[in-house]
């Protein structure tokens, strides 16, 4: 079945007995090809069928399908003519784990952040009024990004569109981990609200029997259902905001869900589709550990156990340890997280503190400024949040924390390069934003005994405090050098004249490289580990514009704003008589790939920056 899709809408010529057979093909290729790759399992096992019904009803690229995060979306690329490209899925040059416009007409939006499907979809919409355009528009959301705020304000939005907008709701009791708070709650009461839709396909079903009379009769009805679903469903929360709901429907039945839909796209105005889907439906250890399977490396088939080597502690795993060691001496410590318990460390905190512990949903902007108010009330909140999640709380940094200078420490998870989840969730703009907020401390460590060192004195501190640190395994060397910290001060590691290297954070591996080749070259080089990105370490950057003529500065993140910048700026506005080269990412998105591949190709590994110096200092 699925060797006869080559293109969009093929689909179309499958019998419909022959679907549940296709969809057994698809999953039974994702499998084999993630369990190889890597990638997004759980979420996509589970919208298999519900993709299908869209192509089936829909015609693509015409109309516009919109993902939500987007990790779901391997089936629609599939049955769009990538199948080919999942040899090298989430490689660098290679298929992207997230939809893109660029990679084929067929990806309406690219997404790969939560809760932001129906805002887009709702542009298309308002566009294609404008425009005078024919066109179905459909966002597809799932129950955990619902519990992100800008889908409520999508959704209040949208209920005064008069055209058709379909919203489909895939409810699959989760997001990444399981699912908190009231909108979790009231998706469980309509999950078994069968008593009035039930009732409703009843009533109507027999009416339709009367002649002459069943039919007004019917229309009458329609016009009092909201009536009876507040009377049968308390609080009706979409139908009392305008937006029309269908569901709850079986999502793996695709007749059912292609009957829905047809039935979606009469309706003018918005109407939400409330689909129930299993996550990892056809595999039974991501059925059993949906969360581990929701972005999983290469895997045995048979057992579901991982095939990646064992990894020595990575510094997500160092941060929760600490923490929790922190923890137990200070009860007025509370760990905050938004959907992402395991993947920020924070699991053996929430075990150990269950009362001190915080799942605030899928809702960044809302985690920082809960934190906010748990510092004025005298605690002492840890917002523990991937780098470029919390892009989305930036007003809040600025206005609700560090205005107030409120003692709020930000774990800053996936800082830097992440590899193959790609330009979306790349951690290459932290050290710049956070860098430019005043009141703001910054640090970054070397290793993970400086991870520990920095968490603890963080919370000696009267302010905001940012640690930001990498994906992957801590790095485990250089563990004497680990000098006690004081606020705004750099550490020097190799003191010499001619050439200064300055490392930020986890790129003092590539910086330790980077000298070993220039001293074996010959040079005279020395090492400094900048610890603070802010405070700015002035007195350091004066005292190596005493003896060296030149500063190299290493860092992974954006030129524009980061740590070499402000060196560079630094020196020039002291008319200081050094030379700034910084190493930095330049002012681009940074596409999927190993870390490594990454790095060689951007010019940011150890032999790199060695050859780069040594070609420099020759000229």
């Amino acid at each position: 079945m699925l060797e006869q899709i080559k293109k969009a809408n093929d689909i179309k010529e499958i019998a419909p007995e022959d679907y549940q057979e296709l969809a057994a093909e698809i999953r039974s290729f994702l499998i084999e090809k993630i369990s190889k790759t890597g990638g997004h399992l759980a979420s996509n096992l589970g919208v298999v069928e519900l993709t299908m019904a869209m192509h089936l009803t829909f015609t693509l690229p015409e109309d516009k399908i919109i993902w939500d995060v987007g990790h779901q979306s391997y089936t629609h690329k599939l049955l769009t003519g990538r199948t080919a490209g999942f040899d090298e899925l989430r490689c660098f040059g290679g298929l992207s784990g997230f939809p893109k416009p660029g990679e084929s007409e067929c990806d309406a939006f690219g997404t790969g952040h939560s809760s932001t499907s129906i805002s887009a979809g709702l542009g298309y919409v308002r566009a294609r009024e404008i425009k005078g355009e024919d066109y179905q528009v459909i966002s597809v959301i799932g129950d955990g990004s619902l519990t992100g705020g800008m889908a409520y304000e999508a959704l209040n939005n949208a209920s005064q569109v008069k055209s058709n907008f379909i919203i489909v709701l895939n409810d699959n009791h989760m997001s990444i981990s399981e699912n908190v708070g009231g909108i979790s709650k009231y998706l469980n009461r309509l999950r078994s609200a069968e008593l009035y839709h039930g009732l409703k396909k009843g009533v109507e079903e027999t009416l339709e029997y009367i002649p002459g009379v069943g039919k007004p009769m019917i229309r009458q009805l329609k016009k009092a259902k909201n009536s009876l679903k507040q009377l049968v469903i308390p609080g009706m929360l979409f139908e009392d905001m305008g937006i029309t709901y269908l569901g709850p429907v079986a999502g793996h039945d695709v007749e059912k869900l292609c009957k829905t839909f047809r039935e979606a796209r009469r309706i003018k105005g918005p109407v939400l589709v409330h689909v129930l889907t299993e996550k990892g439906r056809g595999y039974e250890p991501a059925i059993a550990m949906p969360d581990k399977f929701h972005g999983v490396g290469p895997f045995d088939i048979e057992t579901g156990e991982s095939l990646s080597p064992a990894t020595k502690d990575s510094y997500t795993d160092v941060f929760g340890k600490v923490l929790t060691d922190i923890a137990m001496k200070d009860e007025t410590v509370v760990a905050i997280t938004a959907a992402m318990a395991d993947g920020t460390g924070l699991k053996r905190f929430a075990s150990k503190f269950p009362k001190r512990f915080f799942d605030v949903g899928i809702a960044e902007e809302h985690a920082v400024t809960f934190a906010a108010g748990l510092a004025c009330a005298g605690m002492k909140p840890v917002f523990a949040v991937y780098s470029s999640f919390l892009q989305r709380g930036f007003d809040q940094l600025i206005h609700d924390v560090a205005l107030q200078k409120l003692p709020v420490v930000f774990a800053v998870d996936r800082g830097g390069l992440v590899g193959n989840d790609g330009d979306t969730h790349q951690g290459i703009f932290d050290l710049s934003y956070l860098s430019m907020i005043p009141n703001m401390t910054v640090m970054s460590p070397k290793h993970k005994w400086e991870l520990a060192d920095m968490l603890r004195f963080a919370f000696k501190l009267q302010g905001p405090v940012a640690i930001r640190y990498p994906r992957g395994s801590a790095f485990d060397a250089f563990e004497e050098y680990r000098e006690e910290i004081a606020l705004g001060k750099s550490e020097w590691i190799y003191r010499e004249e001619e050439v200064a290297i300055i490392s930020v954070g986890h790129m003092f591996s590539e910086a330790v490289l980077a000298y070993k080749k220039l001293k074996e070259a010959g040079r005279k080089v020395s090492l400094i580990n900048a610890r603070f990105v802010k405070p700015l370490d002035t007195q350091m950057i004066e005292e190596v514009a005493k003896t060296h003529s030149i500063i190299y500065t290493v860092e992974e993140n954006v030129k524009i704003g980061g740590f070499g910048s402000q060196v560079a700026d630094y020196a020039e506005e002291h008319s200081l008589p050094v030379k700034v080269c910084p190493f930095a990412l330049p002012d681009d998105y940074v596409e999927q790939g190993n870390v490594e591949v990454l790095r060689e190709v951007l010019g940011l590994n150890g032999s790199a920056i060695a050859e780069k110096i040594e070609k420099d200092l020759k000229g």
